[in-house]
């Protein structure tokens, strides 16, 4: 991960800063845009051209929808022009694979070569922001953005460039042109990255060594083995993109931006609904603002309601992945939240809450089984693990795990609740708050860097999204 990287904590960032706040107001954009540009093409190079044809691509079809204000159907016409390139374009960097791959199984078919394309850091991310930008222009929620560099540099801002938040335009216009920056803000934003810093590198990294463990002997795996497994995966992804998100969060405060918040302790749900409320809140709203209410919502009917939430939730699921897995994933919540729409939420209302902690869990948990393995065979032996006991109840390698393990199994779980917090609330105020952030945060810094310097094992999750 770039932002739990050496070179970034040391070099890049420092320096980004430093140049950032030496030079005037009016250069402070195209300062973000050359950083962000560069950062973007430190690993891929040639992909730097993708970004830029997007940019002007939206840019000018902002330009178009202003000029021709008085014209709907040109209006209309550019819209659709624009939104039908960035779909192409995602398409084919993401999908081309997975479409041929299909097409193959066809016997007909099965001359054609396997396409070797690289998928692009983040093309989704910037893809969906561009496309809320040209949307709300063309809704006039704002006006057209004249200057191609702050339009730029909404786009390609490296901060939540590679896994968002997905921040929308109308979210930020003010603040590309008019933003303020302050030592609180500053500060504050140091805090939030140091904090994400430390669940991406001390919590989420140890759990992803679990999950490998348990997935590279998922055959043999003990049904302790197979739950084990897949309650550190639940808690790796959550720590792996909310500490991301965290960070990105945390750098836009350092350059004087306020990004939307894109997870709210989403363990702590008691009904799949309000899971979806807090967990990856940035790509709900996009999905709902731009799919779910233009398709009706639940304006037409129940039928249509339900059609609506199943598009929605196919999409959601093929959007994290080229792979038929991810699909079944999102038909899977789409399921969900059809039955909790009609009749599971309300009598999830009636029991006690703990019932709806319980019920959600063990639907997120399965759902992690079907987001995790793309081959249809692992998954399902992986399902059969977890709920018979062909290979035992327990296993002394599957013990020695857990015992090993448990240290970092609980603390995970007490940081998935908003206990960190309420500590940090009820502290603020103290005298002794003062003494102990600063050596608490210099603590957890060293903590990760000792880590980063002495592991390898430093993956990524939401990097091919």
């Amino acid at each position: 991960m770039v932002f739990s990287s050496l070179p970034f904590l040391f070099f890049f960032l420092p320096a980004t800063l430093l140049l950032y706040f030496l030079v005037p107001d009016r250069a402070k954009n195209a300062v973000l845009l050359g950083v962000s540009l560069l950062f973007y093409g430190y690993g891929e190079p040639v992909y730097i051209l993708l970004m830029l044809g997007s940019i002007l691509l939206n840019y000018t079809a902002g330009r178009l929808l202003g000029a021709f204000d008085e014209n709907e159907k040109r209006r209309k016409t550019v819209l659709i022009l624009c939104v039908i390139c960035n779909l192409l374009l995602l398409g084919f960097f993401k999908y081309a694979s997975l479409f041929v791959s299909t097409v193959k199984l066809l016997p007909v078919f099965s001359f054609l070569p396997d396409p070797q394309i690289a998928l692009p850091i983040g093309i989704s991310f910037y893809t969906f922001q561009s496309m809320s930008y040209v949307i709300d222009t063309y809704r006039r929620n704002c006006a057209p953005q004249k200057n191609l560099i702050t339009f730029g540099t909404y786009v390609a801002l490296f901060p939540q460039l590679i896994a968002g938040p997905i921040v929308r335009y109308v979210d930020v216009e003010w603040q590309l042109q008019h933003r303020t920056h302050s030592m609180q803000m500053f500060s504050n934003g140091v805090r939030l990255f140091l904090f994400g810093l430390c669940k991406k590198v001390l919590l989420a990294n140890a759990l992803g060594s679990i999950w490998e463990q348990c997935k590279a002997t998922a055959d043999a795996n003990s049904i302790l083995a197979a739950w084990l497994g897949i309650l550190a995966f639940t808690m790796q992804i959550y720590f792996d993109f909310s500490g991301y998100s965290d960070m990105a969060v945390g750098l836009g405060k350092m350059f004087g931006f306020s990004f939307v918040r894109n997870f709210d302790y989403p363990y702590t749900a008691s009904s799949i609904t309000e899971f979806w409320r807090r967990w990856h809140i940035s790509l709900g709203t996009w999905f709902r603002e731009y799919v779910y209410i233009p398709l009706g919502g639940n304006r037409k009917g129940k039928a249509r309601q339900c059609l609506n939430i199943f598009i929605v939730w196919g999409l959601t699921g093929i959007w994290h992945g080229a792979s038929w897995n991810f699909l079944l994933w999102g038909l899977y919540f789409g399921v969900l939240l059809v039955m909790e729409k009609f009749f599971l939420l309300r009598l999830l209302k009636k029991a006690p809450r703990a019932v709806g902690h319980l019920y959600t869990l063990l639907c997120v948990i399965l759902g992690w089984v079907l987001f995790d393995f793309t081959r249809l065979g692992d998954m399902g032996r992986y399902f059969t693990n977890l709920f018979t006991a062909q290979n035992g109840l327990w296993s002394a390698a599957s013990l020695d795990l857990l015992v090993h393990h448990l240290p970092l199994l609980v603390l995970s779980a007490a940081f998935c609740l908003p206990l960190a917090r309420t500590v940090f609330t009820r502290l603020k105020n103290k005298r002794v708050y003062a003494v102990l952030e600063p050596l608490c945060a210099a603590a957890a810094f060293t903590l990760c860097v000792a880590s980063l310097v002495s592991s390898t094992y430093n993956p990524f999750l939401y990097f091919r999204f």
